[in-house]
């Protein structure tokens, strides 16, 4: 039971998020060099905000994942972080 939950110092959890990164009206913009790189760019962000990508594709006008985000975390700075855009400095 407790591989199940991931722990900070007062809490146990296991948060999972679906999340898709959609480029501007769907242009089929993912494929060739960009390709290749998005996956490790994509794992090196989510390492730097402590998620986890559980599982993600790479299609050639979308980007699926299921993000383990722990709870101190909110999933719209995450997400924007992985977008690069920075909300402001205290949450970058």
């Amino acid at each position: 039971m407790s591989e199940l939950y991931q722990s900070l110092s007062h809490s146990k959890w296991d948060c999972k998020y679906h999340v898709v990164f959609v480029p501007k009206r769907r242009r089929k913009t993912i494929f060739g060099q960009a390709r290749r790189q998005l996956g490790a760019i994509f794992h090196a962000l989510a390492r730097q905000k402590e998620c986890q990508i559980i599982e993600g594709h790479l299609m050639p006008d979308h980007v699926p994942m299921c993000i383990a985000i722990p709870p101190k975390h909110p999933v719209a700075s995450v997400s924007d972080f992985s977008k690069g855009r920075a909300q402001s400095p205290s949450l970058a």
